[in-house]
């Protein structure tokens, strides 16, 4: 498996998890810290297509730029929504978990397991 990308946060205990379940299957992914570069609106567009989940699905609704962008209104579009996450990126979802062309949130470590098959 070569084309295996993880959008990591290093402070993140799932997200740590993660990367060790990776390296311990003698795998090396491309680390992206996220919150240090950000995604595009594009490159995040890609990945939300690669999971198959609405935007609204990849948002942390407990951060507090959640509460305080006022996130749960209903009314708020896709693109409004990719537009926060681009902009504050902690209420992105951790860790993503990309192989080609699918892609899994990798918080409980079955869903990691099932993409490396």
């Amino acid at each position: 498996m070569t084309d295996l990308t993880i959008y990591h946060n290093p402070f993140c205990s799932k997200s740590r998890g993660a990367l060790e379940t990776l390296e311990a299957r003698g795998l090396t992914p491309n680390i992206v810290r996220y919150l240090e570069t950000p995604p595009s609106v594009a490159e995040l567009q890609a990945v939300l297509g690669k999971l198959s989940i609405t935007a609204r699905e990849l948002l942390r609704t407990g951060e507090d730029a959640y509460k305080s962008l006022n996130l749960a209104n209903p009314n708020l579009s896709e693109a409004q929504l990719i537009d926060a996450m681009v902009a504050n990126p902690k209420l992105i979802e951790r860790p993503i978990i990309i192989s080609g062309e699918r892609a899994v949130i990798g918080r409980q470590p079955e869903k990691l397991l099932e993409l490396l098959q």
